[in-house]
């Protein structure tokens, strides 16, 4: 910990989530004389590329000033009267709990936009291209840092055009249908949460999170309770997403450009398991409790769902997309996220934070890899990759094959690296839920999720063996002699750059795992015992 005075804590988390949205601003604006470089898009990529170092170096900062002795407290606090009728405020703050996406948010968009600096994806405009970057990430960041119900459902809203036209308009085949289903999905679920939320403010008189954390559900009935679990569940339910109001993410993931993937796996999707974490474990506990047997449900039935959707796009004959298989690998993995939360426990919560930050690490680099795969074939078709590349990527572009294999394994819990301890977590959640929870229900979960993890690696070895290894019946196109395979170009510099944080981090976690449960815990706990812990 470095020793930062509160004021500029208080600042650095203002500037972190502000900055992002008059960096769009200013994309929008002719470049100065003596910025434009080689030309006007090149200076504006480079803008997006310092905004978004500068946002990092804010997080980074706060989370070298945040007091890892107390990580429960809410800290950089900044708390104003905004709407004094409604009892809104502008209420900022960051615990052990935010801290963690925070900081692997702004990671993820300066890592999109140094990508996009040097492969940006055939669209209209770099500028306009920039500006929804930038205004995507302030969005996702107040997310994580608002302390408010309607600044929650403001920021939680922001995110929704930005990413929209970044999927009608930068995305590939299919991307206007993708488009307006992913637009559809999460505003209907919106709207339903927005309903929520007003019943929790009007109904408690505050719409403040950190006094309704510490009443820990005395001040509703639980009536209410109940109605605002269902109403503001469905709508984060679209957005983690949960199966079955999953359908929007496949298509989306499918036709969106690569970064629009990356940030939609690693941050969008995390906002939906942070409501539930933030909002409605610590508001109301007893509407919770009714329907957290359901959650484990669903949860369970998505991990195993999304593993049978991806073994079968793994099957060779089967035209299955690479781009479509993790996505579909993502609503198996945020099922444990889920299976987590439902079992209202520390562990289970704490292992679906973890979990959180780990699909975030880890299936970024899985769709940067992928992109990279189809900017080299031309396709992410499973057959193509497999079927006509010979010694396919070990043999054609070994870093680049090694980078995949190494994010499959990651994606699957081998023990050592990031997906590991949030699966293990959640599912030791599962075995003991809270008090008053059906255990034999949640043993049932758990058993799901456990074979869960067991068609998860089936289908990530599959697509190792198929993409990394190929087919030896098969020959490429232009094949020389014997034992001679057309070379592939390899990782790229600005890829290295970009892809080399999230695999340390990736292994950082894997093996130093404290480093994010000695935040989240003491936060989890507190956040259980209603604030008094």
């Amino acid at each position: 910990m470095i020793d930062i005075s509160p004021s500029v804590m208080q600042f650095l988390l203002a500037f972190a989530v502000a900055a992002p949205l008059l960096g769009a601003a200013a994309a929008l604006l002719p470049a100065p004389p003596g910025l434009k470089g080689r030309s006007p898009e090149q200076a504006v990529l480079r803008h997006g590329v310092t905004v978004t170092a500068v946002v990092l170096a804010a997080a980074l900062a706060l989370a070298a000033g945040f007091d890892h002795d107390a990580p429960s407290r809410f800290q950089a606090t900044t708390d104003i009267s905004w709407i004094p009728s409604l009892g809104v405020r502008i209420h900022l703050g960051i615990d052990g709990i935010s801290l963690p996406l925070l900081v692997m948010t702004a990671l993820l968009f300066f890592l999109c936009a140094l990508y996009s600096y040097f492969k940006l994806p055939e669209g209209p405009s770099a500028k306009a291209f920039v500006a929804l970057l930038l205004v995507l990430e302030s969005g996702t960041l107040a997310t994580f840092a608002v302390l408010d119900l309607l600044l929650f459902f403001l920021a939680f809203e922001m995110v929704l055009i930005p990413m929209y036209f970044l999927i009608a308009r930068w995305g590939g085949a299919q991307r206007q249908a993708a488009a307006w289903k992913f637009i559809l999905y999460t505003l209907l679920g919106s709207v339903v949460m927005l309903l929520g939320l007003l019943l929790i403010g009007l109904d408690s008189g505050t719409f403040d999170m950190v006094a309704l954390a510490a009443d820990n559900g005395r001040g509703l009935s639980h009536t209410t309770q109940v109605l605002a679990v269902l109403s503001i569940g469905l709508g984060l339910a679209v957005k983690t997403p949960m199966w079955p109001l999953h359908s929007w993410l496949p298509d989306a993931h499918t036709a969106a450009p690569t970064v629009g993937s990356v940030l939609l796996a690693g941050v969008l999707l995390k906002m939906g398991t942070y409501g539930f974490v933030r909002i409605l474990l610590p508001a109301t506990p007893d509407g919770m409790a009714v329907f957290a047997p359901y959650l484990g449900a669903f949860a369970a039935v998505g991990i195993v769902y999304g593993s049978l959707a991806c073994l079968s796009l793994a099957r060779s004959g089967n035209k299955g997309d690479l781009k479509r298989l993790i996505a579909y690998s993502s609503v198996g993995h945020m099922g444990f996220v889920l299976l987590g939360i439902a079992s209202m426990t520390p562990t289970g919560v704490n292992g679906a934070l973890f979990a959180n930050i780990a699909h975030g690490l880890i299936t970024g680099l899985l769709f940067f890899l992928v992109g990279a795969l189809k900017d080299r074939y031309g396709t992410a078709d499973l057959d193509t990759l497999a079927g006509a590349t010979g010694a396919a990527l070990y043999g054609r572009a070994p870093r680049l094959g090694a980078l995949l294999a190494f994010a499959a394994v990651a994606s699957l819990g081998l023990p050592g690296l990031a997906g590991f301890w949030g699966e293990m977590l959640a599912l030791f959640g599962a075995f003991d839920p809270a008090a008053g929870l059906s255990r034999p229900a949640f043993l049932t979960w758990m058993a799901l999720g456990a074979f869960g993890t067991l068609l998860t690696a089936a289908y990530l070895l599959i697509v190792v063996r198929r993409v990394c290894m190929g087919d030896p019946a098969a020959r490429p196109a232009g094949a020389g002699p014997a034992g001679t395979v057309p070379v592939l170009a390899d990782v790229q510099g600005y890829e290295f750059a970009a892809w080399t944080p999230l695999v340390a981090l990736t292994v950082l976690a894997g093996l130093w795992p404290a480093i994010l449960l000695g935040l989240t815990d003491p936060a989890v706990q507190k956040l259980l015992a209603g604030g008094n812990a």
